[in-house]
């Protein structure tokens, strides 16, 4: 057993051999392990093997749970055990236990988190923007939920490659050849390129629909870029650039980073022969010109892996840049977060890798979409909302409150708390909730202070820091690392299995690609730190008990942060 196991791991390793010498089991299919229970009345954990093992024990749940409870000798971190209902066999911990294991974590960077990714790694493909395009609201869930991800599987000891999977390929790349030639404005460029390429983009099209030779002319510009013409590649590779400055000042923003920044270009040359390969294993043949992949035995209807045009698709791309991360990274894993609308694409691209033997656990996590209601937004440009101007939003609401409440601040430091308040209430709307729910963005929810958001948890950081400041002017000579912490009154008691409980948090959220279990997790901790904070008494507490309530304090500050820091949030001593 490790050093930190959890109190969960540590009493499911004792249930489990207990139940087999008491009933002489050599093996059992029935889970006998303990989970956490969900009302603290009936303990803290909960073993519900007795109702499994009837039948194979042909005896009642309770008796067998009876039997159990008489011959088991309990733990040393057990206070005691019962027996409710049909035969669910209760744990309650001890308090001096609690209080041993809270002060172990403290010396814990991973509070107990156990490290399941120490010599594996993960490839988490998120965020994807299209070149020459500005990002929009329809990023922000693809990047805030992957990079969470990405968060959480470093955490664990993953090695993670976060890869930035960008549009940089196509036929649009024609249009914008010739349009940049014949309509770009270079002062428009260095103020704000992307949009300015946007724009070129636009127009090239509307004339393409009006003008049948600039339609060929913009053919004939995507081929001579095809061939490797230096000029075109040149031009490509400018587009690229400039979106990619453009697109890091939002990343920056909501400080989000990418080991790797590699387009569908990047696998070109790999696309011939995974047509080879599919025809090699005859999963490809020929249908009205196109080469298409039947999946009708799966389920799904038929993948066209190349155009009757002699173009590949978003399929075949997948497919070699699966081959090249396998010969590269060797990953554990391959997890692509993408909207729902793809679904289908990725059982498809995943049926076929796998017939391919292209082995590598592919994980798609997809998500619902964001929307903002009517009259909520006060800078829109006809139908799509640029993320740039969503944070700026977010940024400037939040600087109305701090100016509300903290006038007295100075500026550089209103500005910046705005910037950790706005940014991190955009991103916890979409990480509190399941991330396959469709989410309705609201300001009022978003900074809320009262509700479940982001702003309540930095509060509450905010103000155990509070805390320790006045413990420390009140008491300037206390060591309160002398001073053990003793867990005695109710709530201090559960704020200790509280915070015994982050590493199932961390677990869930990474295991279930949910990070919303976090964000339930530390809204439950802040309530349960909230209680404490106005029922026990601190700084008026005798000597010892006041320096082990303080220690229980830094210890919720610290798992708060740790949390938040988990879900991309960022925290500040004063709010």
């Amino acid at each position: 057993m490790r050093e930190f196991a959890t109190f969960e791991e540590r009493l499911s390793e004792w249930t489990i051999e207990s139940m087999k010498s008491v009933f002489g089991l050599e093996r059992s299919d029935v889970h006998l392990g303990v989970t956490p229970t969900n009302n603290e009345k009936f303990g803290d954990y909960q073993c519900n093997a007795a109702m499994e093992l009837a039948r194979t024990l042909k005896k009642a749940p309770r008796q067998i749970a009876q039997e159990f409870v008489d011959a088991a000798e309990l733990p040393d971190f057990v206070e005691k055990i019962d027996i409710a209902g049909p035969g669910f066999i209760n744990f309650f911990l001890s308090n001096r236990a609690l209080a041993e294991h809270i002060e172990l974590l403290e010396n814990d960077p991973h509070l107990g988190t156990e490290q399941l990714g120490q010599g594996k790694t993960v490839i988490i493909d998120y965020s994807s923007p299209n070149i020459a395009k500005p990002m929009h609201i329809g990023h922000i869930r693809s990047t805030v939920i992957g990079n969470a991800i990405d968060r959480l599987y470093r955490f664990l000891g993953y090695k993670v490659v976060a890869d930035n999977h960008l549009g940089d390929w196509g036929t649009q790349f024609g249009l914008m050849m010739i349009g940049f030639r014949h309509f770009v404005n270079e002062e428009a460029l260095q103020e704000a390129p992307v949009e300015e390429l946007e724009r070129i983009y636009v127009a090239s099209y509307n004339k393409s629909k009006e003008d049948e030779t600039w339609r060929d002319k913009a053919k004939a510009e995507l081929v001579k870029l095809q061939q490797g013409d230096a000029e075109n590649r040149a031009l490509w590779e400018r587009f690229i650039k400039l979106s990619i400055e453009e697109f890091n000042t939002i990343y920056d923003r909501l400080d989000v980073k990418f080991d790797l920044y590699r387009g569908e270009s990047f696998y070109n040359d790999r696309l011939p022969k995974i047509i080879e390969s599919l025809e090699a294993k005859g999963l490809a043949k020929e249908s009205d010109g196109a080469l298409i992949v039947d999946l009708e035995e799966d389920g799904m209807p038929v993948c066209i892996v190349r155009k009757s045009d002699g173009g590949y698709n978003y399929a075949t791309t997948d497919l070699a840049t699966v081959e090249a991360r396998i010969e590269e990274f060797d990953p554990e894993r391959i997890v692509y977060v993408t909207d729902e609308r793809q679904q289908l694409h990725f059982k498809q691209f995943f049926a076929i890798s796998g017939k391919l033997g292209l082995d590598a656990n592919l994980v798609h996590v997809w998500f619902g979409l964001m929307r903002l209601p009517e009259a909520t937004f006060s800078t829109r440009e006809g139908n799509v909302i640029k993320l740039a101007a969503l944070l700026d939003e977010a940024e400037s609401r939040a600087l109305e409150m701090v100016k509300a409440s903290s006038p007295e601040m100075p500026e550089a430091q209103q500005k910046d708390l705005a910037k950790a308040i706005g940014i991190g209430a955009i991103k916890y709307t979409d990480l509190s909730q399941n991330p396959q729910s469709l989410v309705t963005f609201t300001w009022e929810k978003a900074l809320n202070m009262e509700g479940n958001s982001a702003p309540y948890l930095q509060y509450a950081y905010a103000r155990i820091s509070s805390v320790y400041d006045k413990f420390h002017a009140q008491f300037p000579d206390a060591d309160i690392e002398k001073c053990p912490i003793v867990v005695e009154h109710e709530l201090e008691r559960r704020l200790a299995i509280k915070l015994s409980r982050f590493p199932a948090a961390v677990h869930g959220a990474a295991d279930n690609y949910r990070p919303n279990i976090m964000a339930d997790y530390l809204y439950d901790l802040a309530q349960i730190y909230s209680s404490f904070y106005q029922n026990v008494p601190f700084l008026k507490a005798e000597e010892g008990v006041r320096e082990s309530r303080i220690r229980l304090c830094r210890s919720t500050a610290r798992t708060l942060r740790q949390g938040l820091g988990l879900l991309g949030i960022e925290t500040r001593e004063r709010i």
